[in-house]
């Protein structure tokens, strides 16, 4: 008996969706599991975790924050890189900041918890901070020295032209002390919470200041990676923290730098990408060869 026309194209429908069930659902799956166990490809398919004593402490993949229960830096270990990954490093909530290079003006609020940094004010903090863990000039260009952007809002009697009228250094909040005193003759006064400056008619003024046109501390360890979870950072970030963590560990500074050495990976095929040091497997490294007291 033949199958009436209108039933055919469905049944054929479902002879296909059932065969590549099997193989798109099952087969290749399980091809992939099966291979994953391979000798020497088991340990990447399973993350490419680091065991200390049997227990996992992390994956060479991921980065970690080195850091106390407060968030302070601990002084004896290598610094990774900012994190924009939930609170840090969180391989559920990878992410970029999504903030570009026009993020100088802060969100300033009567609570300082509830306020947002702009681009500019992250970088300039986590430079100062960078440069006062590591004993290095922390200052860059369009940063004041309290950490934050240095940026004016400034208003002319007619609008984008004519003298000046009012200056507000948009990035620090009453009482705080401007940065600069005046700005073409017109005293500069502090930001008040809640107001919106730019939007009542102020031109966003960023102001260089005399900071060093090639800064101490490198660009990555002011600014997150685009997933936020990478765990390496720059030679030239690794070279900054030598000196420190020789300290703290009683260690010979040029021993700590040859353990730097051997955990720098290079360009992948010699020319794509950066040279990194994958800061999890040194700090590791670390307390293996100069344990803490």
């Amino acid at each position: 008996m033949r199958l009436s026309h209108r039933l055919a194209p469905h049944l054929a429908a479902l002879r296909a969706l059932l065969v590549f069930t099997v193989l798109l659902g099952l087969a290749y799956p399980l091809t992939l599991v099966a291979v994953g166990r391979l000798p020497g490809l088991d340990v990447r398919a399973d993350g490419s975790l680091i065991t200390v004593e049997g227990a996992a402490v992390g994956s060479e993949l991921i980065g970690q924050s080195f850091t106390d229960a407060e968030g302070r830096p601990l002084p004896h270990y290598f610094q990774s890189r900012p994190s924009a990954a939930g609170t840090g490093y969180d391989p559920t909530a990878t992410a970029a900041g999504n903030l570009g290079p026009e993020s100088v003006v802060d969100t300033l609020t009567a609570d300082p918890r509830e306020s947002a940094p702009s681009l500019l004010t992250q970088v300039c903090a986590r430079s100062k901070a960078a440069g006062e863990l590591d004993g290095v000039d922390g200052r860059r260009p369009y940063c004041t020295a309290d950490g934050v952007g240095a940026v004016l809002a400034v208003f002319r009697a007619h609008g984008l032209t004519g003298p000046v009228t009012r200056v507000v250094s948009v990035n620090q909040a009453a009482p705080a002390t401007p940065f600069v005193t005046a700005y073409e003759g017109v005293p500069v006064e502090p930001a008040r919470p809640g107001v919106d400056y730019v939007a009542a008619g102020g031109l966003v003024t960023p102001v260089r200041g005399d900071a060093p046109a090639v800064p101490a501390v490198p660009a990555d360890a002011v600014t997150a990676g685009g997933s936020g979870l990478d765990p390496h950072i720059s030679p030239a970030y690794a070279r900054l923290q030598v000196a420190r963590v020789a300290r703290e560990r009683g260690a010979d500074p040029a021993r700590v730098r040859s353990l730097v050495a051997a955990h720098t990976t290079g360009r992948a095929l010699g020319f794509l990408g950066e040279p990194g040091v994958n800061v999890v497997t040194l700090n590791l490294a670390l307390d293996r060869e100069f344990p803490l007291g």
